[in-house]
């Protein structure tokens, strides 16, 4: 028996069980299904994380390389190359391993920390041919920063997201020539700063309100990608295409969090994440497991997800060693051009001091206001000079301001400032 299993040796589950032992735990196992720690950080060898965390900038090995040395002072066991097949109600952990065969763990409480992954062609439905040289933007970051293998010459990328804007400057950098960024919405899905490094800097064009509407294939290679303008209805306008000549399409059109195990074991759902419902320590709708990082909403900046896991790890301590306490929470629901809400309940008992809370927004803002409001009257307000979908906003709740909330929900909304 277990006091805490981790499934998922990325960053978040880094943090967690490096919390968690901080804490008291001792007996703690994180199983990961990758040969080595670390996650999805070790083929981000760009540098631009931990500015929050470290107080300096670092790639992605350098940052998890942090939380494996912290781990080296621990007793934490780690078992590599293993699959978590199922999770139940009862904490029972199902995982099979080349070293151990198949076992049934049993944990006091189990920090889920799968993270997320990334939509495919099949996903979106490009019109056109089905030749080589389609990838996902991550798998092209895998082939070519860890496997050594150059994916293509001449490239079109879909979508703005982070991963494909970075993938646009590192594919640069190996000497291929990157024609274009293709975007169906009308701003950017990635951080501006990923813009202006990623692109601005190295004349890349974006193309807002486009997409890829067909591909034709030479020799069972991507040879050439039609790109079209889309109205507000996302639907391509006819006599607005363009033709490019590719060998290779790299797909960044959005993030899934990894969460089959999540419903296998019967926690609630959030179809607005595509995460667990989650309450303000991280823990799930069945008490003793809780979530964290990717797997509960995408993120963009791994500091924050460290931060979040600290706190999951945290709290599955203090379940272990002090049990669980139910009280009354409060429900937090999407206000005009919010998305969606992580923590989606809030127990203010349980609230010592401050709430970590956080959305993104549909649209882009510039000078607007975030509101919290119980529905009688509004407990909290903060300004913002800018704000967009593809940046992730974070607000604190104190525990004053919670204890003015009236009712059982509190809405999220955002205006544009007067």
């Amino acid at each position: 028996m277990y006091d805490l299993i981790v499934v998922g040796g990325g960053p978040a589950g880094l943090a967690a069980a490096n919390s968690a032992y901080q804490k008291g735990l001792r007996k703690i196992l994180i199983v990961e299904r990758d040969k080595e720690l670390g996650g999805i950080l070790n083929q981000c060898i760009h540098n631009g994380f931990g500015l929050h965390r470290f107080k300096e900038e670092l790639t992605g090995p350098e940052y998890a390389s942090r939380f494996i040395e912290m781990l080296k002072n621990t007793n934490v066991e780690v078992l590599l190359d293993a699959m978590v097949l199922d999770i139940n109600k009862n904490r029972q952990v199902h995982v099979i391993s080349s070293e151990k065969g198949y076992q049934v763990l049993e944990a006091k409480s189990i920090v889920l920390a799968m993270g997320c992954r990334e939509r495919t062609r099949g996903a979106i439905a490009i019109p056109g041919d089905r030749p080589a040289g389609v990838f996902t933007a991550g798998s092209a970051q895998r082939y070519l920063n860890m496997e050594g293998y150059m994916v293509g010459k001449r490239v079109i990328i879909l979508g703005s997201g982070d991963i494909g804007l970075i993938m646009a400057r590192r594919m640069t950098l190996e000497g291929a020539k990157v024609l274009a960024c293709v975007e169906v919405m009308p701003y950017s899905g990635g951080l501006m700063r990923n813009i202006v490094q990623c692109l601005e800097d190295w004349d890349i064009p974006l193309y807002l309100s486009h997409t890829i509407t067909d591909i034709k294939a030479e020799n069972g290679r991507v040879s050439h990608v039609t790109v079209s303008k889309v109205g507000t209805d996302r639907i391509p306008i006819p006599g607005s295409e363009m033709e490019f000549d590719c060998d290779t399409v790299l797909l960044s059109v959005g993030l899934i969090p990894e969460n089959e195990l999540t419903r296998s074991a019967g926690i609630q759902m959030d179809h607005r994440t595509n995460g667990a419902v989650v309450y303000e320590n991280m823990e799930t709708s069945v008490p003793g497991i809780f979530a964290c990082g990717n797997v509960v909403h995408v993120h963009d900046l791994v500091d924050y997800v460290s931060a979040e896991s600290e706190r999951a790890g945290a709290a599955a301590a203090e379940f272990v060693l002090n049990g669980c306490v139910q009280t009354d929470a409060l429900q937090l629901v999407n206000g005009n051009s919010v998305g969606y809400t992580v923590p989606q309940k809030i127990r203010k008992e349980r609230i010592e001091k401050i709430c970590d809370v956080f959305f993104r927004v549909r649209q882009v803002f510039k000078k607007s206001v975030i509101e919290i409001s119980d529905g009688e009257k509004i407990i909290a307000a903060y300004k913002r000079e800018h704000m967009a979908p593809g940046e992730m906003e974070h607000i604190l709740l104190t525990r004053g301001q919670l204890d003015k909330a009236v009712g059982t929900t509190l809405t999220v909304s955002v205006r544009e400032a007067e």
